[in-house]
């Protein structure tokens, strides 16, 4: 069978897979029509899905993503702060902030996270999303994090903790009501969403940035094909060296740490409402880690849906359809967690 004959098989199995997760709804005392997490699937539009190792896990260090670029107009009264210090640690962090127009009172925040493999990108790659959420009227902010192989796993996950706790400390500062704040996050920066959305004190992974008093769990998370689960056999070839140099070891060698990396393992009734976005033909990240999250998160009765794009792969293939649709989505499903 060739590459495309398999994943079109794929896609055949991912929408079996969505009649077996509404029986397991009813399995588990969910009614259908009451279900925690739906599937939602698309038919996305054929492009040429060729690529190399390095082009397909690095997608996400291209400016503009998902969120499509808006120019500032004149009307615009959106403030915008750049290299925020917000680690208290030996290593200085930086935020990007985007602020709305004056409001009566403080306002949702939204964190968002670029991706590049742990090991790529930075903050200014976002800079027209988080002022697209400020348009909305949110505060909004991207964040930098120390890279792999240089700093390994936990140093991302806890930097991403430290800069929401920072956010919470400093709400009145930036007019942010904190019991209101969501992340969004693309690939491994989807991954770092989605364990601030699982993760809690106990589970030991806060670090040493500063603002121990605060909380570091965001209340809703958006993943654009993030992986949930490191320690699992479908981590595709090309991704295995990719999460080795993130962890500092293979899944031989390291399986604690593996398994303590993978936001499935935290997965529990009081975490926050998820909105998966993930394409069937993902050779980066396949579409049966999304079906594991949302399993986890139909048993644990957590709101949100997955919603899964057929043939579509880690982004390169996504046209302009699928990045307003999936926009838009986004932003109700903020709307509906945040305000």
């Amino acid at each position: 069978m060739n590459k495309t004959a398999a994943h079109e098989a794929m896609s055949q199995t991912c929408l079996q897979s969505t009649k077996i997760m509404r029986a397991e709804c009813i399995f588990t005392g969910i009614p259908r029509q009451e279900a925690a997490v739906l599937f939602v699937l698309y038919k996305a539009s054929r492009r040429n899905t060729s690529m190399s190792i390095q082009h397909s896990a690095m997608w996400s260090i291209i400016s503009g993503l998902l969120l499509i670029a808006v120019p500032l107009s004149a009307a615009d009264k959106i403030t915008t702060k750049s290299d925020i210090a917000y680690s208290q640690s030996d290593e200085t962090l930086r935020m990007d902030i985007a602020l709305p127009e004056k409001t009566s009172g403080p306002v949702p925040c939204i964190v968002v996270i670029h991706g590049g493999a742990w090991m790529k990108g930075n903050k200014s790659l976002h800079t027209e999303d988080i002022k697209h959420f400020a348009r909305q009227g949110y505060v909004s902010a991207s964040i930098g994090y120390r890279l792999a192989p240089n700093h390994l796993f936990p140093a991302q996950v806890e930097d991403a903790k430290c800069a929401i706790r920072y956010l919470r400390a400093n709400s009145k500062k930036f007019n942010i009501d904190p019991d209101h704040i969501g992340a969004l996050g693309y690939s491994a920066g989807a991954h770092l969403s989605m364990m601030l959305g699982t993760l809690d004190k106990k589970d030991g992974l806060e670090g040493a940035g500063g603002w121990p008093n605060e909380s570091s769990k965001v209340q809703a998370v958006v993943s654009y094909f993030g992986p949930t689960q490191l320690d699992a056999k479908d981590i595709p070839n090309e991704s295995v060296p990719l999460v080795s140099m993130f962890i500092g070891g293979s899944q031989e060698e390291k399986p604690a740490a593996y398994r303590r990396a993978s936001p499935l393992t935290y997965v529990s009734p009081e975490d926050a409402p998820m909105l998966l976005f993930q394409g069937t033909m993902d050779p980066i990240v396949p579409f049966s880690q999304a079906i594991k999250m949302v399993t986890a998160m139909t048993r644990c009765k957590i709101p949100g849906r997955v919603e899964m794009l057929i043939n579509a792969d880690h982004g390169d293939n996504w046209g302009i359809e699928e990045r307003e649709r999936t926009k838009k989505a986004t932003s109700a499903f903020f709307k509906k967690h945040l305000k």
